[in-house]
């Protein structure tokens, strides 16, 4: 009689792996666009001494870090394991998606804070060179905002990035409204209270980034995934009469994982009904990072409060 038997498989998924070239080719063009850009309204701001063009060019140099933090968790990310880092360095792409979410609420404050100062005194805003460069930069953004939709799937990484050029994307929309406004009634008003718009929809954009991060660090279920329709289904693998200690959690963005202790019948193969939920997990659940202990029953018992399942119906617990 097997006592017990455990096994690892460890297989990330050939699409995750496929697409992280591109991702990176993405990124790399993206900080190239940014950073030329950023050159232009440097330049362009202190040539028509617009506070606004410099501004944004501030607001593009921490575009240009968050695509560059991106570039390098993934360089990070694609580092071997070692026995200390078992997992190598993939949550590096989350702590990078993490810090991005935190720069966008961080930039949204900055612009409350700034627009407030210009409300209680708004100054004289040269709207013609304005006009012109926020034009460009809509252009530009729009490029990059294309380029690294395309690309970001379910990458969170990728999606921090994203997020950063869609917000000054709303910079450059509301750069150009603010310059109409101000090019047709002469009134100075428009360009803080569209930033304050402006500063709202990016506050609202971190949000989902920020949340997906915080549960991928917490090591929570990861979204798409019923963790209680898992372990019914597993229950229901035939020689399967119960499964408990079930976890399921990403390792990063595209990879999730499963781990579980497995009770079959006496007469049962442990290793053949192992494998039956491994092909199970993989093809309903897409789960193919799986570590399942396997034991007959009567030879290992449970402890502690476990969300347990069973092969009767209806019958899975917590404990």
């Amino acid at each position: 009689m097997e006592a017990g038997h455990a096994h690892h498989e460890h297989h990330p998924g050939e699409s995750h792996d496929h697409t992280r070239g591109a991702d990176k080719r993405s990124l790399t063009l993206v900080l190239v666009l940014t950073a030329t850009f950023m050159v232009v309204e440097v330049v362009g701001g202190l040539i028509t001494g617009s506070l606004a063009l410099l501004a944004d060019a501030g607001h593009m140099l921490s575009d240009a870090a968050s695509v560059a933090l991106a570039l390098f968790a993934f360089w990070l990310a694609d580092r071997p394991a070692t026995p200390e880092r078992s997992f190598g360095y993939k949550r590096a792409e989350i702590l990078a998606a993490l810090f991005n979410g935190a720069t966008l609420v961080a930039i949204s404050v900055w612009i409350f804070v700034e627009a407030y100062g210009r409300i209680l005194d708004p100054p004289e805003v040269l709207a013609a060179p304005m006009m012109a460069v926020a034009v460009l930069g809509l252009l530009v953004n729009l490029a990059s905002a294309v380029i690294l939709s395309r690309s970001s799937g379910e990458s969170l990484n990728m999606q921090g990035a994203l997020r950063h050029v869609l917000a000054d994307l709303l910079g450059s929309v509301g750069a150009i409204a603010a310059a109409i406004v101000i090019l047709a009634t002469g009134w100075r008003y428009a360009d803080p209270l569209i930033s304050v718009v402006i500063g709202v929809l990016v506050l609202l954009s971190s949000r989902k980034l920020l949340r997906d991060s915080i549960n991928v660090l917490l090591e929570s279920t990861p979204s798409g995934i019923d963790a209680s329709a898992v372990g019914r289904r597993m229950a229901a693998t035939d020689g399967i009469v119960e499964v408990h200690d079930l976890h399921v959690w990403t390792i990063t963005s595209g990879f999730p994982a499963l781990a579980a202790h497995v009770l079959v019948s006496k007469n049962e193969d442990c290793h053949a009904r192992r494998r039956s939920l491994e092909t199970v997990l993989q093809r309903e659940f897409g789960i193919t990072h799986t570590t399942l202990q396997v034991d007959h029953v009567g030879d290992h018992q449970a402890a502690g409060p476990l969300l347990r399942f069973t092969s009767r119906p209806g019958k899975h617990t917590h404990h």
